[in-house]
């Protein structure tokens, strides 16, 4: 039991002897985050980092100057995406697989969605695609092969010229097995990933 007490004391100082600044930021950020989601009608933040909350902004911010023009079209019931963060490039800096799940960005084909740098910009925009992308082993000028579906065959999607291709369907398609090496992103249906309005 003293030794339960003194551990508890242990945590005590040393918690209340962090940066109160950095505490306040990060309180902050919480708070505004949960805000912004209470209102949008998506699920607490409470387990969320402060990295994602700092992704989430940045890709909120972002789709917002990329949708410009469709924002006056949008309902409100459109404005929203999923994410999902992945080194493609081994550089140690997450890329963001941004999707969509609803009438306005998906149709027959499959849905649109972006793939973004972890500074915002854009490395492309892809359509008719279904989820989840998956990822592979094999690279091509420093990023990750894609194996993306359309209309129900998988598409090998490789980087051309610094972008990868933004129609899958029209792309080489995969022969064989899927290989079991490959990391499943954006499976919207299949995990629990939290949507996010912008």
């Amino acid at each position: 039991m003293k030794n339960k007490m003194l551990i508890l004391i242990g945590i005590l100082v040393l918690s209340s002897c962090q940066n109160k600044e950095e505490k306040k930021n990060i309180i902050k950020t919480i708070v505004q985050d949960t805000l912004s989601k209470t209102l949008g009608g998506t699920a607490d933040l409470s387990e969320v980092s402060e990295k994602d909350s700092k992704a989430v902004e940045l890709i909120q911010k972002q789709l917002q100057v990329l949708l410009k023009k469709d924002l006056p079209a949008m309902t409100k019931e459109d404005r929203y995406f999923y994410y999902e963060a992945f080194d493609l490039n081994n550089d140690q800096k997450d890329e963001y697989f941004v999707g969509f799940s609803n009438s306005y960005f998906c149709g027959s084909g499959g849905c649109s969605g972006y793939i973004l740098n972890n500074d915002g910009s854009v490395i492309n925009r892809f359509s008719v695609t279904d989820f989840p992308i998956l990822v592979t082993t094999e690279s091509t000028e420093k990023f990750y092969n894609l194996l993306m579906k359309s209309g129900g065959t998988f598409h090998l999607i490789k980087m051309k010229n610094g972008k990868y291709p933004s129609n899958p369907s029209v792309e080489e398609k995969w022969k064989g097995e899927v290989p079991k090496e490959t990391t499943s992103v954006l499976d919207i249906q299949g995990k629990t990933l939290e949507k996010y309005s912008f």
